[in-house]
C-alpha cells in the first residue's frame, strides 16, 4: 500500500514520515495554511532518500508555473488538485516524471482519466483539501485499472475500512495525522502508516521509485 503524507512544512516532519514508512511526501504550493515556499520544499526534499516520491501540490496554476516550481524545488512529481484541463495535464506530464491528477469523488471527469495522461488518479472529498470524510461509494467511479490514490478525511482509525471498501492503490493524508495545521503528530503518523500497510490487499502493486542514484539520507545519524 502506497502511503503519501501531504502538507509537509518542515524537515522534521518529512524525515519522521519517511522513517515510519511513508512512500511519498507532499508540499502544498496552493493557498493553504500548509503552503510552503519553493526554498523550503527544496531544502527538505534534498534531505530525503532517493526512493521517496516528493510531490508538489498545485491547484489551478498555469502549467508552465507547475513545471518551473517542480524543477526549481527538485521534486519528482506534480499533483494537480484543481480543474486543470486535459491539455494542461498532458503538457505537465511531458515535462515532469510523474503526475497525480486529483478529482472530487463523484466527478464525471473521472471517466475521462485516461485522456489526461496522468500516472495516478487521486480521489478526494467533494470539498478537496477539507480533510472531511465522504461517502466512499462515490469513489467507485474511479478507474480501477489505474493507480488510484484515496484521500479525504482519512485517519488512523478509518484508513483500514477505507482501503477495504475502495481497494485503492494508495492513500493520502494530511489533516488526519496533524497535531495542528502544518505540524504532524508522531503517534498519529505511526498509527496511520502501520494501519494502511497492514490493510494492503495481497499482491498490491509496488510503489514508483526514483532512479537518480543519490545516496539515501540517514535520519538516525544527523
Amino acid at each position: 500500500m502506497f502511503v503519501k503524507i501531504c502538507g509537509i512544512t518542515n524537515e522534521e516532519d518529512a524525515l519522521l514520515a519517511v522513517a515510519l514508512g511513508a512512500d511519498a511526501v507532499g508540499f502544498v504550493f496552493a493557498p493553504s495554511t500548509r503552503q510552503v515556499t519553493v526554498a523550503v520544499a527544496r531544502d527538505v526534499a534534498r534531505r530525503l532518500p532517493p526512493d521517496v516520491l516528493t510531490v508538489g501540490v498545485f491547484r489551478n496554476d498555469p502549467a508552465r508555473r507547475v513545471v518551473e516550481i517542480v524543477n526549481e524545488a527538485g521534486l519528482s512529481a506534480a499533483q494537480l488538485h484543481g480543474h486543470e484541463s486535459i491539455a494542461d495535464t498532458q503538457w505537465v506530464r511531458q515535462r515532469v516524471q510523474l503526475v497525480i491528477k486529483g478529482f472530487a469523488a463523484g466527478d464525471p471527469a473521472l471517466a475521462e482519466f485516461d485522456r489526461y495522461g496522468a500516472d495516478v488518479a487521486l480521489v478526494d472529498s467533494p470539498s478537496p483539501g477539507s480533510g472531511r470524510v465522504f461517502d466512499w461509494s462515490l469513489a467507485e467511479g474511479a478507474p480501477m485499472h489505474r493507480k488510484v490514490l484515496l484521500a479525504g478525511g482519512l485517519t488512523p482509525d478509518n484508513v483500514a475500512d477505507a482501503i477495504a471498501r475502495v481497494r485503492p492503490w494508495g492513500v493520502d493524508v494530511s489533516t488526519g495525522v496533524e497535531a495542528e495545521p502544518g505540524r504532524k503528530d508522531a503517534v498519529l503518523l505511526r498509527r496511520f502508516i502501520d494501519a494502511a500497510k497492514a490493510a494492503a490487499p495481497a499482491g498490491a502493486a509496488p510503489k514508483p521509485r526514483r532512479s537518480d542514484g543519490a545516496a539515501p539520507f540517514d535520519w538516525q545519524v544527523d
